[in-house]
């Protein structure tokens, strides 16, 4: 099944530039990147499997998640530039590994190819928690979400995936492959591939993320040679929220 995409851009004689967003994330989340890079470029701002409206599956693995962004390429031509945020980048580096002709250009926007040691349960808690019976306004699941999660940014983002329009109203998630992939999702694959993705790289990182310490970046050099690391000054791991323009110029230098 293929990914739910948005298509914006003019055609190009280069490859389409893929946009993969980070967990509880859509396909508008990158919106502004995408509104940037089809100035000059086709766009496609995915939906991950599990997220959106594409397709749900019990199995989220980085494999998987690779293999839907294969098939993605290859019905567009053969060859993409992959822009990945987050768990989107994990998927991109992990599809750069195993089949590096898919991928000219490569930027990963504040994650590594490396095992974390948090977790995002407790997000799902809060998400199940919501008694959609009867919803009707954002504002009162807004409402119930705050018994549980204090920060309104954090809140505004995840009610971007819940479906009002739906009788009753739904969160567009997998909530239950999620939770059960958690350890796969902040990890990364003890059979990931030794190989090495040897053409060009950009990581953007958030100065006020611990996302890409030295752990991080020692593995990152290990898998991709030729990554060239930046650091933005005031940012954190929502960087393309933190500095939208800073990184947008960024993202359009390095993709051409």
């Amino acid at each position: 099944m293929m990914l739910n995409t948005i298509v914006t851009g003019p055609d190009s004689e280069q490859p389409p530039v893929i946009l993969a967003h980070g967990l509880f994330g859509s396909g508008k989340n990158l919106g502004g990147l995408a509104r940037r890079l089809a100035e000059t470029r086709r766009v496609l701002s995915v939906e991950m499997r599990n997220h959106g409206d594409s397709f749900h599956d019990p199995d989220h693995s980085y494999r998987a998640l690779a293999d839907d962004l294969a098939e993605l390429i290859e019905a567009n031509g053969g060859q993409a530039d992959i822009l990945g945020h987050s768990m989107g980048g994990k998927a991109a580096m992990m599809l750069a590994l195993t089949r590096p002709r898919l991928v000219r250009r490569l930027l990963v926007m504040d994650i590594a190819p490396y095992a974390y040691g948090h977790d995002q349960t407790a997000l799902i808690d809060a998400m199940e928690a919501v008694d959609l019976t009867g919803l009707r306004l954002r504002s009162e699941a807004d409402a119930q979400l705050a018994r549980h999660i204090g920060e309104p940014g954090v809140r505004a983002f995840l009610l971007q995936s819940l479906d009002l329009k739906s009788d009753p109203a739904r969160w567009k998630f997998n909530l239950t492959a999620l939770r059960e992939q958690m350890s796969e999702l902040v990890g990364w694959p003890d059979d990931a591939p030794l190989a090495t993705f040897d053409g060009p790289m950009l990581v953007l990182a958030g100065a006020e993320s611990d996302y890409c310490r030295e752990p991080q970046l020692e593995a990152i050099r290990r898998h991709f040679p030729q990554a060239k690391v930046r650091f933005l000054a005031g940012a954190g791991h929502w960087l393309h929220a933190d500095r939208p323009a800073e990184v947008a110029e960024a993202a359009a230098a390095f993709l051409g």
